[in-house]
């Protein structure tokens, strides 16, 4: 072979090897590439998960803060309420347990295992928020506008009431008209609309909004009850139910909100409370 030939293929060789080596610093780069990419998807997977985590049952965000809510319940203290027609929690019929106040159960009677619980203060133009969860076939109610002077004897509370109930095993979910005694109604009185409730066990939200005379029911979402405090109709309603005899009924435009011991296991967290401007 010429020896031109041979510094061809030599030079050929040279080329293919520098080739070779610029491919593999290529792919080098390129796997790198890929894993850093990968490295960098999965830390946004796991920020996007940290940033979906729900908010900590009892505490406020910045924004609720900044928009006037405080919480009326801790998770851990019975601080800012007491027993109706007492100074403290009776706790014969309630305890705290992981973050939220229970009911225990008792005789399904009410007022029966320690009697009704009230906030300390006292509100009227204000949006109240709470979540509750119910035992099978329980019953109990939030009642607002409460007034301990209405009641002479016993620790059970008169008011407005927004009904807590199993509507599917409890009795009280036939009786009275229309279903104005199922869950979300105002109790006795207005039958909730395009209602949707939870299964027994989990966990139910709830609005309830005063401002001026008008009153609104939210659950899980959806406006169920809405109605005009003093209104004809809401006479009429009264004068066609359980509080017919009781005299001052609804009149009442400043009380405390109530948490009912009707004897059965129920479970109420996440209370929170902004005050409103009077139209």
């Amino acid at each position: 072979m010429h020896l031109r030939n041979i510094n061809s293929f030599a030079s050929i060789r040279g080329v293919i090897r520098g080739l070779s080596a610029s491919l593999m610093l290529l792919m080098l780069v390129i796997m790198i590439s890929t894993v850093s990419a990968g490295s960098t998807g999965q830390d946004k997977s796991k920020t996007g998960r940290r940033s979906r985590t729900a908010v900590q049952p009892n505490t406020l965000t910045s924004a609720e803060k900044a928009a006037g809510w405080k919480l009326l319940f801790d998770g851990k203290t019975w601080n800012g309420w007491r027993g109706f027609r007492r100074e403290k929690v009776p706790v014969e019929g309630w305890m705290i347990e992981d973050g939220a106040i229970k009911h225990l159960a008792g005789q399904g009677e009410q007022s029966q295992q320690g009697g009704d619980i009230i906030t300390v203060g006292q509100y009227d133009n204000f949006e109240l928020q709470i979540e509750w969860r119910i035992s099978p076939g329980a019953n109990s109610g939030i009642k607002y506008l409460v007034a301990e002077e209405m009641v002479k004897s016993g620790y059970s509370g008169l008011g407005f009431e927004m009904q807590v109930l199993d509507d599917d095993r409890h009795p009280d979910a036939k009786m009275g008209k229309g279903g104005n005694r199922t869950a979300g109604a105002l109790y006795d009185l207005i039958a909730p609309e395009n209602k949707v409730l939870q299964p027994v066990g989990e966990w139910n939200q709830v609005r309830l909004i005063i401002r001026g005379n008008l009153v609104e029911h939210w659950l899980n979402g959806t406006k169920v009850v809405e109605y005009e405090l003093g209104s004809p109709q809401l006479k009429s309603l009264i004068a066609e139910s359980k509080y017919k005899n009781i005299a001052g009924f609804g009149d009442v435009r400043k009380g405390h909100i109530l948490l009912q011991d009707h004897g059965n296991e129920v479970w109420f967290r996440n209370i929170k409370l902004r005050e409103l401007h009077a139209p």
